[in-house]
C-alpha cells in the first residue's frame, strides 16, 4: 500500500512545479505581447511603472470649458463688469458665460468671459469677482449623483465643513457658511453655450 501511495504522490509533485512555471511564462508573454521586439530589448521588465503610467495632462491646467452655470433655483450665475456676483434669469446674458479652467485634478477656476473677473470666495464665505486669479478663486468641482455640480472653496472651510457657491431662490449669492452640498441652491448644471 505504501508503494502505491508514493508512486501516486511523486508524479503529482513533479507535475505541479512544471505547471506553475508554464503558467507564469504564459502570463508573462501575454502581458508583453503588445510590445515590439525593440521595446522588449529596452524594457526587459514589462511591468515597470513607466509602462502603466496614464497621462492626466488635460486635467492639470489644460482643460478649458465655456459654460453657463444654471442653478437648481432657476438662476444663471452672473459676474458683472464691476465684479459683483449674483444670479440672472436672462438666458442670453453675456455676463453669465463662464470659462471653467482646470487648475489641478478636481480643482477649477471660474472666470466670467465678458467681465473678465474670476469668481472668488473670501474667508467668511462671501462670493465676489476678482481681476487676478489666486487661491480664493480655486474651487473643488464635485459631480453629484443628480448630475449637477457643486463648487466648494478649495482654500476656505467653516469649522472643517466645505463652503459652497450657492444662489438662493431670489438669485442672491448665499454665504458659504450657510450653504451645504445637499441644498439645491448649491447645485449647478454646466450648460454648453452656442
Amino acid at each position: 500500500m505504501r508503494k502505491w501511495i508514493l508512486s501516486w504522490i511523486l508524479p503529482t509533485l513533479l507535475y505541479r512545479p512544471y505547471f506553475h512555471v508554464i503558467f507564469l511564462l504564459g502570463t508573462l508573454s501575454l502581458a508583453c505581447n503588445d510590445m515590439t521586439p525593440e521595446q522588449m530589448a529596452v524594457n526587459v521588465n514589462c511591468s515597470s511603472p513607466e509602462r502603466h503610467t496614464r497621462s492626466y495632462d488635460y486635467m492639470e491646467g489644460g482643460d478649458v470649458r465655456i459654460r453657463k452655470l444654471f442653478c437648481r433655483t432657476q438662476w444663471y450665475l452672473w459676474i458683472g463688469k464691476q465684479g459683483n456676483v449674483k444670479g440672472t434669469q436672462d438666458a442670453n446674458s453675456s455676463y453669465s458665460v463662464m470659462e471653467i479652467r482646470t487648475v489641478s485634478i478636481g480643482i477649477v477656476a471660474i472666470k466670467g468671459v465678458h467681465s473678465e473677473y474670476f469668481l472668488a470666495m473670501n474667508k467668511s464665505g462671501k462670493l465676489y469677482g476678482k481681476k487676478s486669479c489666486n487661491e480664493d478663486c480655486n474651487f473643488k468641482e464635485l459631480i453629484q449623483e443628480n448630475r449637477y455640480n457643486t463648487y466648494a472653496s478649495a482654500k476656505w472651510t467653516n469649522n472643517g465643513k466645505d463652503m459652497f457657491v450657492a444662489l438662493n431662490t431670489k438669485g442672491s449669492p448665499l454665504k458659504g457658511k450657510k450653504s451645504k452640498k445637499e441644498l439645491k441652491s448649491s447645485h449647478f448644471l454646466p450648460m454648453p453655450t452656442p
